[in-house]
This record gives C-alpha cells, structure tokens and sequence, in this order.
C-alpha cells in the first residue's frame, strides 16, 4: 500500500512540475529573448526555434529603451501617475465603505452590498460605456482623471475589506462607543491596525489591476497619456527585441509588489478562504 501512494506521489509531482515549467517558461522566453540581439529574436521567431540561452548575451534592448527611445520612460511614468492615485484612492474609499457595511446599522444594508456584488462579477467592458458618458459631462475625458477616479471607487475593494472588517468583533467596537470614542477614532485605532494584512492584499491586487488596464486608457486618454500597458501592444514586429525588453521592465514593478507584500497577500487569501 506504501508503495502504491508512493508511486501516486511521484506522479503527481510530475504532473505538477510539468505545468509550473509550462507556467514559467514564457517569463523565462522573454527574459532571455530581452538579452539577444535583433537578428536573433528575429531569426529566432520566424524560424519558431525557441532557445532561452542567447548565442551573445547584449543589453542593446535595455538601452534603447532607456537612453535612445523616450517613449518608453513617457509611457512608464504615465503608468506610474495613473495607478498610484488610484491604489491609494481605492484603498481609502474600500475601508469608509466597508465599516459602513460591515459595523454600522442602516437601511437596505444588505441589498445595497449585493448591488456591490454585482457590479463587482459584472464585465468592465460593460460599465466602460457610462463611465465615458459621465467623463464626458464632467469634462475630464482626455485627463488622468478619467481613468484614476473610476478606479478608485472599484467595488471589489469594498467587497475585500467587508470580509475581513467582518471578522473583528463587534464587541470592541461597543466598547470604544462606551468610552466616548467616534467613528473615525475607532476606524483608525481599532479596526485599521488589525487589518493591515487586508490593506497591503488589497493594494497589491489593486495595483496590479490597474497596472495592466488597456481598455480603460485607450478609449479615455489622449496617447500622450497612455501606459505602458498599451505602448506593449503597439509594438511592431520589427521591434521583437524591444518588445521583450519593454516586458521585462514592465513586470518588475508587480513582481516588486508581490515580493514586498507575499506573506500579507498568502494570510489574506486564507482568511477568506476561512470565511
């Protein structure tokens, strides 16, 4: 019998590395295709010979996008002023909303959270239409403030931080009102400290959400003010080389996010698993 799990084991093991390397492989294709020269990444993919080792290690792509081509560095910044606001934005309008929701008695509590729920499953491309409406009337379409302000009023970050604000007891909070205390001063000194794990799992999906929006830029922003994440897709084969290294530097920041926020991101996955 030993034997048997040992053998079921082994092959679940396979099976699993199997598709962690099917996983991995594309990173590690763009990673090293960003340090080959132009003719190699062309020969490379007109030929469909996918090699991860370069036959002449170069940094030519880096550079170009770095120092020769400034469009790159725009983009990126461009990236950096639209998801940074709207992080922190989101972050603040998830937690008010989400104490409302989950430690104060209203009216039509419940039917307005699951209206929450809603909007939250439903497609962006749905809502894409009104929200230009209203851009439009409020004059901000062509501005970052087109894009930032939506964002920032995301539904899943009131539906995330509900869960967890749920699980801290409501006797704390009657026992703060009994000692004098307000809404705001419980908020920050009793509910905030204990979901800090919530807070750093809500800015990181958060930021690597609004990181990699395309929809929203391309039909709101002049190109001037378009990401990154719409200067990749424009990209032509002639630049392959590029367009790898533009990858690269394109991934670092949410890599930089997950690593900086892994254990917090892993403990708030659990704790809604828990629910």
């Amino acid at each position: 019998m030993r034997q048997k799990n040992k053998i079921a084991a082994f092959f679940e093991y396979v099976v699993l590395i199997f598709f962690a390397l099917c996983a991995i492989f594309p990173v590690v294709y763009m990673i090293s295709s960003s340090l080959m020269g132009e003719d190699e990444v062309k020969t490379a993919a007109q030929n469909f010979k996918f090699h991860i080792i370069p036959n002449g290690f170069t940094m030519i792509q880096y550079y170009t996008i770095l120092l020769r081509k400034p469009d790159f560095l725009l983009k990126f910044w461009n990236s950096i002023i639209l998801t940074v606001p709207a992080v922190i934005g989101q972050i603040l309008i998830s937690i008010f909303g989400a104490y409302a929701f989950a430690k104060i008695r209203f009216k039509f509590k419940q039917e307005i959270f699951f209206m929450f729920i809603l909007l939250m499953i439903m497609p962006y491309q749905v809502t894409l239409v009104p929200i230009y409406i209203i851009m439009k009337k409020l004059n901000l379409v062509g501005s970052y403030a087109a894009v930032i302000f939506p964002a920032m009023f995301s539904t899943f970050g009131v539906f995330l931080m509900t869960q967890f604000l749920k699980a801290i007891p409501d006797e704390e909070c009657q026992a703060a009102k009994v000692d004098g205390a307000g809404h705001l001063q419980i908020l920050f000194k009793i509910i905030i400290p204990q979901c800090k794990g919530a807070v750093v799992s809500l800015a990181i999906l958060s930021f690597v959400d609004n990181w990699n929006m395309i929809e929203q830029p391309l039909i709101l922003l002049s190109e001037q003010k378009q990401p990154l994440s719409t200067f990749l897709s424009q990209i032509n084969e002639n630049e392959l080389g590029v367009a790898f290294a533009c990858g690269v530097m394109f991934m670092l920041p949410s890599i930089f996010m997950f690593l900086k926020g892994e254990e917090e991101l892993l403990q708030g996955i659990q704790h809604l698993d828990m629910k």
